[in-house]
């Protein structure tokens, strides 16, 4: 371990995979070390013997649910939007072709008691549940307002002006009732919060874009997932990166982070032997997670937690129509929450469980000391149980940007149950690393699913 690196990568989470990849492809020279001997760190997927030996170390599986390879249930459960970022990274990289992916069956949204689908075209409103016929009308013109806007002609703009007005301002001008702006801006929008409201409305155009288009691509709903799970991805980025030279080490312990006098970056510690690099990128694990380390220098603090909890059923969930995957909001509003709780379901059809057996996983920011009961409008949603698995983690943040010391370290994965806040994480990340914004070459960004 006696060469010099341009970067060294803690951690084979997804962040970490996709930034290592994309350093590769630039022409870095990049080690990536992880303490575990499996890929994926906190976005790993595991076997069914994993799984009750990270949950219920004293107990093995039962032996109904099948064989242990048909199992990969993720830790991290999230889904690819279709015409989001991370479709564009993996096309831009030919990452595709290490990956299968199928489409999730189901967007749904809950509202007053009962999950339905989300609309996404005026059509769909026009037939939705969700609305009474009057806001119906209302909603239709709303997204025919959307769906027709032109940056360039004025006469499209119905006097709005999406880089100033605000939100709420153009949800006001059409109407809308509060129960329809919560599918709007979080089923569609997918925002975690109502702090978007007050903001210039044209990101949230963006969002409501993006999700009508990743529609349009395949159908039924916006997102698509590969098959295998989700761990399949941070392999498939390291298998880029060691094309183009990136060199990995897994099952290494990292003892230290080595700083000179001044505090900046030198080298990881590994047992007697160091590794020299110019910059250091990391999941918050390896830098303390919340403990002062040397010199008493707090590298993340804890922002937050998430709980997680992960269900096994024998049956779809109902009320889906029987779909064999699904995603469902909970906006805040609907439970007198600050943010939403998010319901992902995939199953066999995926390759991720036996057949018959149906993985939900229910997730939400922790907003008090009772964090199992924060996630009981989703648990309610699921119908009989056959076995659950819950996890509370913290919510990790770096302290400094890192371009100071050549320290980078990244945040913990959020509770939404899509992509797109992990790649501008990812961004954001190699703006400071790599100092210049990350730009894509264009290749057509179609993943078949």
């Amino acid at each position: 371990m006696d060469e010099e690196y341009d970067v060294v990568v803690l951690g084979t989470g997804l962040t970490e995979c996709i930034l290592s990849g994309l350093l590769s492809v630039e022409g870095k020279k990049v080690l990536h070390m992880d303490r575990n001997d499996y890929y994926g760190g906190d976005s790993a997927s595991l076997n069914l013997t994993q799984l009750y030996r990270k949950f219920r170390p004293d107990q093995p599986p039962p032996s109904d649910l099948g064989r242990d390879r048909d199992y990969a249930i993720d830790l991290i459960p999230k889904f690819i939007i279709a015409s989001g970022e991370l479709t564009k990274i993996l096309v831009h990289t030919d990452v595709t072709r290490y990956l299968e992916f199928k489409q999730i069956a189901g967007s749904f949204v809950y509202r007053e008691g009962k999950i339905s689908k989300v609309p996404s075209t005026e059509m769909e409103a026009v037939t939705s549940p969700l609305m009474g016929l009057f806001e119906k009308r209302r909603a239709k013109k709303f997204f025919e307002f959307l769906q027709g806007w032109k940056d360039k002609d004025p006469a499209t703009h119905q006097g709005v002006d999406l880089d100033k007005d605000s939100m709420k301002s153009i949800y006001v001008k059409f109407g809308l009732e509060p129960g329809t702006q919560d599918f709007i801006g979080h089923a569609m929008a997918l925002y975690l919060d109502d702090d978007y409201i007050n903001k210039p409305a044209r990101p949230v155009y963006d969002r409501i874009m993006l999700y009508t288009s990743s529609m349009a691509r395949y159908g039924k709903s916006p997102y698509i997932y590969p098959l295998y799970g989700l761990g399949e991805l941070p392999q498939s980025f390291a298998r880029l990166s060691a094309i183009y030279g990136g060199t990995y080490m897994l099952d290494k312990t990292i003892d230290e982070i080595v700083t000179d006098s001044d505090g900046k970056f030198v080298g990881v510690r590994s047992g007697d032997e160091i590794v020299k690099a110019k910059q250091v990128i990391g999941d918050p694990s390896y830098f303390g997670a919340g403990q002062s380390n040397e010199g008493g220098k707090m590298r993340v603090v804890e922002e937050g937690k998430v709980i997680r909890a992960i269900y096994m059923l024998k049956h779809p969930i109902p009320g889906t129509e029987n779909a064999d995957s699904v995603q469902i909001i909970i906006p805040q509003n609907q439970v007198h929450r600050r943010n939403d709780i998010y319901v992902a379901m995939v199953s066999s059809t995926h390759n991720v469980c036996a057949k018959d057996i149906y993985i939900a996983i229910v997730s939400t920011i922790v907003e008090t000391d009772k964090p199992e009961l924060e996630i009981k409008p989703g648990r309610d949603l699921l119908g009989p149980i056959y076995d659950e698995f819950v996890s509370v983690t913290p919510l990790y943040t770096p302290t400094t940007t890192g371009t100071s010391d050549n320290i980078f370290v990244t945040r913990s994965y959020d509770a939404t149950s899509h992509f797109e806040t992990v790649v501008e994480e990812v961004q954001d990340v190699w703006k400071r690393v790599v100092g210049k914004d990350l730009v894509l070459k264009k290749r057509e960004d179609e993943v078949d699913a």
